[in-house]
């Protein structure tokens, strides 16, 4: 009887964790190819209503190298 409560509840939660982490990991990738092709880099601008020339997509990917998307830890 109490099955009936906890099951959907654990089911629940689980999904959302792994929810969560699906997420995180698409959007690493997503954001590590960007900083490889620039052409993906500016459509993405554009959808947000930006118009980026060059050197913005220049500046832009080397913000992104600086800001360790790419998922290699740094050592000091």
């Amino acid at each position: 009887m109490w099955w009936n409560y906890v099951i959907p509840i654990v089911t629940l939660i689980v999904g959302a964790v792994g929810g969560f982490f699906a997420g995180v990991y698409y959007l690493r990738k997503q954001l590590e190819s960007m900083q490889n092709n620039p052409e993906m880099l500016q459509e993405m601008a554009k959808k947000m209503g930006y118009n980026m020339n060059k050197q913005q997509l220049q500046k832009a990917q080397q913000m992104m190298k600086n800001q360790n998307f790419g998922g290699k830890t740094k050592r000091r």
